[in-house]
C-alpha cells in the first residue's frame, strides 16, 4: 500500500514536471510570451521617449514656439484672421 502511494505521488510529480503549468512543455509558450513582453516594453519606451521630448519642448521656461502654435491650432482650433486653412484628403497630392 505504501509503495503504491509513493509510486502514485512520484507519477503525479513527474507528470506535473513535464506537462504542468511550469513544466517542460510550457517553456515554449513562456518564451513566446516573454518575447511579446519585450516587444511591448520596447514600444512603450519609444512612446515614453516621444512624450518626454514633447514635454521638454513645452517647458514654460523655454517652450518651442512652433510646437506651441501647432498644438494651439490643432487642439483649440484657433487661427489668425489672415490665415487660410487648406484641408487635404489623404489621397490628394500636392500640385507639382
Amino acid at each position: 500500500m505504501t509503495q503504491g502511494l509513493a509510486l502514485a505521488s512520484l507519477l503525479v510529480l513527474g507528470g506535473l514536471a513535464i506537462a504542468g503549468p511550469s513544466g517542460f512543455l510550457a517553456w515554449g509558450e513562456q518564451l513566446r510570451e516573454l518575447d511579446q513582453r519585450h516587444a511591448q516594453i520596447a514600444q512603450l519606451q519609444h512612446e515614453r521617449d516621444e512624450l518626454k521630448t514633447t514635454v521638454d519642448a513645452l517647458n514654460p521656461a523655454h517652450a518651442d514656439p512652433d510646437l506651441v502654435g501647432e498644438l494651439i491650432r490643432k487642439d483649440l482650433n484657433v487661427v489668425h484672421p489672415d490665415e487660410v486653412v487648406m484641408t487635404l484628403k489623404p489621397d490628394d497630392t500636392l500640385p507639382r
